[in-house]
């Protein structure tokens, strides 16, 4: 199984236009589809190398270089290593067992 990392995607996208507005909802579509929401703007993907890759280019494709911002900050170490939360967490551990 390929090894997988933890990354925190955040992005600023202009609104002021129709177009901008729908590149903010591709960006964000793309980032629920590699990982949890965590903020308005700002999600936390667990990726093998391959994922980021497509990531990248998917959210390269989906942007405005001259008008957006895309980030993708690379932890060091898991999640619960490196992330302090206060107040509302809801982040899910998807690798810890299921209870039903």
């Amino acid at each position: 199984m390929p090894e997988r990392r933890d990354v925190v995607v955040t992005y600023d996208v202009n609104t002021l236009t129709k177009e901008g507005r729908k590149r903010l909802r591709s960006v964000a579509k793309i980032c629920e589809g590699c990982g949890q929401r965590v903020q308005w703007s700002v999600f936390e993907c667990s990726v093998t190398d391959a994922d980021l890759e497509r990531l990248r280019q998917r959210l390269r494709r989906a942007m405005n270089p001259d008008e957006d911002s895309v980030r993708i900050y690379h932890l060091r170490g898991r999640r619960s290593e490196v992330v302090e939360s206060y107040g509302r967490d809801g982040w899910v551990d998807f690798d810890a067992p299921l209870i039903l």
